[in-house]
């Protein structure tokens, strides 16, 4: 099993990217990312792998990849489309380096979700800039 990280350019929060995903679930199904390159490890990514989106600055939620295919972009330009599951799960936060693209994430590099760690609870509802803020004094 691979994950994948990415950047999420342009929104502000995971409630944003919530409505986001919403608005393209309803109107171009199925739920998918679409990105240039089609990931050359696919198949690992396909075994469970999720795409963990990156937030102001800190990886802070993920989404199963249930799918990649050939996909085209509005002006017919081919790309992969990484078809995601609608779930949004909440990760324990990670300050991460601006990227460009996508990189693949190893299953032991990922953080671990919001919901198996007791001591976490309430941190998924922490808007992101405190979040980040907290991460940064290693309270998080």
């Amino acid at each position: 099993m691979l994950h994948l990280a990415k950047l999420c350019v342009g929104v502000r929060d995971v409630r944003h990217l919530r409505a986001l995903q919403k608005a393209r679930r309803e109107g171009d199904p199925p739920l998918r990312h679409r990105t240039r390159n089609f990931p050359r490890r696919a198949d690992e990514i396909l075994e469970g792998g999720s795409i963990y989106w990156v937030i102001a600055g800190a990886m802070v939620v993920r989404q199963r990849v249930v799918d990649i295919r050939p996909d085209a972009r509005d002006d017919g330009t081919a790309c992969a489309g990484l078809v995601l599951a609608p779930r949004l799960v909440p990760v324990a936060g990670r300050l991460v380096k601006p990227f460009q693209g996508w990189r693949y994430l190893l299953p032991e590099d990922a953080p671990p979700d919001l919901d198996s760690r007791s001591a976490a609870q309430g941190e998924a509802e922490l808007p992101v800039s405190l979040r980040r803020a907290l991460l940064d004094l290693g309270l998080l």
